[in-house]
């Protein structure tokens, strides 16, 4: 009997303090790519300040970059060699995507981050870096790659298509107008034509008009084409304007952030294991009592 009261308190122990959220936040994964040395590797987990046996490994080589780039990037952009590696940490619910890069030379944090809305990915911290400058085009890959089994969610190869063309698109644009401005438009224009479900080729060049007016951005006939390809691929995605506003609204950059998230789930499992220690001494009281 005493033994069963035991067993009883030892479960509900275990539902007490061993959460489900405890053991959720363990798919911490790091993509790196196929054509590092092995000294560039290291390199890569000491800039990501994790240690490679406390995280899933996968690789990512030209070839899935290429999958997705090919038609949209030129070639320079793309590169023969896949060297970009990334970091995902999933975050709590509500939280956002937090972007930080390192060598990365054209794509900006922001851009990455709308990109990665558009392909379904949320509630992140994402680390992108390369042992030396690169333009960054083809890190998405390994950033929906590693969102991917750390969720265990599929994201559609349309989605996928979407978000590289509109990293491309945005990134491009922006050697025109400025990285900012571009951000802004892209994000403006995908919020109505998800907001408004418009997937009429006429009436999404009218949104892309009047967003450009109401920033007041000048675009050419040819860069007005380029975002209207993009949008009718995103109005072909079956993305809601909550979760598309929820995560846009809470894009925040910076490594910091991620450390202090780092830095308390660690905290949070600290006092979980003192409490079942605590724990466990009291049943050996009672024991050898």
């Amino acid at each position: 009997m005493k033994k069963m009261l035991v067993a009883l308190i030892i479960a509900s122990m275990a539902i007490t303090f061993f959460p489900l959220s405890v053991f959720a936040d363990q798919a911490d994964v790091v993509t790196l790519g196929a054509d590092l040395t092995q000294e560039q590797q290291e390199q890569i987990f000491d800039w990501f300040d994790v240690r490679k046996e406390d995280v899933l490994v996968l690789e990512v080589t030209n070839e899935e970059e290429r999958q997705y780039l090919e038609g949209i990037a030129p070639e320079e952009y793309i590169g023969t060699r896949a060297i970009s590696s990334a970091y995902v940490k999933l975050l709590p619910r509500d939280a956002g995507i937090k972007v930080k890069t390192n060598n990365i030379t054209w794509v900006t944090e922001q851009i990455y981050a709308n990109a990665l809305i558009t392909a379904g990915v949320e509630n992140a911290a994402i680390n992108i870096t390369a042992p030396f400058n690169v333009s960054g085009t083809a890190a998405l890959t390994g950033v929906m790659k590693a969102f991917e089994k750390a969720t265990g969610k599929r994201i559609s190869i349309e989605a996928k298509e979407a978000a590289n063309e509109e990293l491309f698109v945005a990134t491009d644009l922006g050697d025109d107008i400025g990285k900012e401005k571009s951000v802004e438009l892209i994000q403006k224009i995908k919020r109505e034509i998800v907001k408004d479900k418009i997937k009429n080729p006429d009436d999404i060049r009218k949104a892309i008009e009047l967003v450009a007016k109401e920033l007041d951005i000048t675009l050419t006939e040819d860069q007005i084409e380029q975002i209207l390809a993009l949008m009718e691929k995103i109005s072909r995605l079956e993305l809601s304007i909550d979760q598309i506003s929820e995560q846009l609204d809470k894009i925040s950059v910076g490594l910091d952030d991620l450390k202090k998230t780092v830095e308390e789930n660690k905290g949070l499992i600290q006092k979980v294991l003192d409490m079942i220690n605590a724990f466990f001494s009291w049943l050996r009281q009672i024991f050898n009592s």
